[in-house]
């Protein structure tokens, strides 16, 4: 049978129909991936970097806390920070209500704190919710 000869053969400079096909004709689908995975990795980056406390930003941990009576505790902490900071303490009770809560002012620098929080009922812990620098008050 003689073959059918609609078809023409490719010039020597184009690439063969399937290599293009393959490859794509432009490289844009390479390029939305390097941005795609630029973009994670720089997020990723500021996420391990701020979970590490790298940013200028406050780091607390509760050392040791004790209930003094049915309606005090005390609770020991430390604070490291580039400005004075403002720290949340709270209390709760063996079913982890809220039964009091305290603020307490720490210097700049890392520092060593004991605050006392007064309670509406016996609390079973104490711990250090949260520590944000305050702003300068230089008007």
């Amino acid at each position: 049978m003689p073959s059918n000869t609609t078809e023409s053969a490719p010039a020597a400079g184009d690439p063969a129909p399937a290599t293009r096909r393959r490859h794509g004709n432009k490289p844009v689908i390479f390029i939305v991936g390097v941005v795609v995975a630029a973009v994670f990795t720089v997020g990723w980056g500021l996420a391990l970097s701020s979970y590490n406390g790298s940013l200028n930003q406050t780091s607390y941990q509760t050392l040791s806390w004790t209930i003094d009576s049915g309606s005090q505790a005390t609770v020991r902490f430390q604070v490291n920070g580039g400005a004075p900071s403002q720290c949340l303490i709270t209390a709760t009770d063996g079913r982890h209500v809220e039964v009091g809560q305290s603020t307490v002012d720490v210097e700049a620098g890392l520092r060593n704190a004991t605050a006392k929080v007064e309670t509406v009922r016996r609390a079973s812990a104490v711990q250090v919710t949260s520590c944000r620098e305050q702003e300068s008050e230089s008007d």
